[in-house]
């Protein structure tokens, strides 16, 4: 089995080659951008060879240069038209997309890689079986897992799929987290989200006006109405467009300083897509965001712990000097003796 970095030099080469085309590309263009030597350029195409992958020599141009070029007609066909890239790609990526490991698409993901697979000669599929070992994803956080499993949650999630596809009315029972209430809505299923390990359903609910969002661990029940409902137009197309995790509510300008320790760190990551970074002199800086102040966003700074301070809005940062000093409250009282 290669080691990860001849998987991935040898991935670079397939790809190298399948842009080129029929121009193809020479073993030196090869090692200077991978950074090996020539001879390891080889014994890698030797390997591509033996794995079954159409490349091969091509000793027909004036210049007297050898270039490695691809079959295309061999490839042809293989793996419903995929290109050999976008192959690689897929199973490359294939550890992030089964990170949906708490979603109901899990089951699908899997029986299409293996559709895509059994197109595959059986060193192909060996070779490129090896590409997710390289890179792994660590899901979010399950949120009732043994509820996704249901074949009653599967039911429930089809229905929503349906309701939100066709916009038809529907009426859900849902229990409540907040409340520990059990209500029966009326729902214009608007979209189905993947956020933070759990699948929301955000749907307009005609009682109260306004767009809701409804857990689907939580949807006890859901019947599809035959009445049809209108879109509403909310100006963005996204799911929770301004929170830093599953919320709905209007923006605000918020301000964390941030000490030099982690600045980097938070400097150089997207956390949202309003955010803009002032740096101190002393190495730290301040981050503004243009997000609703939710849980996640108070989660978020508290993460940080004594490496951030709330400036902005006044109320966000009295909350979070609360939630210090209660914390602070319990390790004292915690604390043994």
């Amino acid at each position: 089995m290669p080691r990860n970095s001849e998987v991935i030099r040898q991935w670079t080469i397939l790809r190298e080659i399948e842009r080129a085309r029929a121009a193809g590309v020479t073993i030196d263009d090869l090692s200077s951008l991978c950074g090996v030597t020539t001879r390891t350029i080889r014994r890698d195409l030797q390997a591509l060879e033996e794995a079954g992958f159409p490349v091969y020599d091509d000793r027909s141009r004036d210049d007297g240069r050898t270039r490695w070029t691809m079959n295309g007609q061999a490839f042809k066909g293989l793996a419903a038209g995929l290109t050999l890239a976008e192959l690689c790609a897929l199973y490359f990526s294939r550890t992030l997309l089964e990170s949906l490991s708490g979603t109901p698409f899990r089951d699908e993901l899997i029986s299409g890689f293996d559709k895509l697979g059994a197109t595959l000669t059986p060193h192909m599929r060996q070779f490129l079986d090896q590409l997710p070992t390289v890179i792994q994803s660590k899901p979010d956080p399950n949120r009732r897992r043994a509820a996704t499993k249901d074949p009653g949650h599967q039911e429930i999630v089809a229905r929503a799929l349906e309701a939100t596809l066709h916009h038809r009315q529907a009426s859900l029972t849902y229990h409540s987290r907040s409340s520990e209430r059990t209500k029966l809505y009326l729902v214009h299923p608007h979209r189905l989200a993947y956020a933070q390990g759990g699948l929301y359903l955000q749907a307009f609910v005609p009682e109260y006006a306004e767009i809701r969002t409804f857990a689907v661990e939580r949807i006890r029940e859901i019947s599809l109405l035959e009445e049809r409902f209108v879109p509403i137009e909310d100006g963005t197309g996204e799911a929770f467009p301004h929170s830093l995790g599953v919320h709905s509510g209007p923006p605000e300008t918020v301000r964390i300083d941030f000490l030099p320790e982690i600045a980097e760190f938070v400097q150089t990551r997207e956390w949202h897509p309003t955010q803009t970074w002032e740096p101190h002199a002393d190495g730290g800086g301040a981050m503004t965001l243009n997000v609703c102040v939710d849980q996640a966003l108070r989660a978020w700074i508290l993460g940080f712990g004594a490496m951030a301070r709330a400036v902005a809005p006044a109320a966000l940062a009295s909350d979070i000097a609360t939630s210090l000093e209660d914390a602070l409250k319990r390790y004292r009282v915690d604390r043994p003796a």
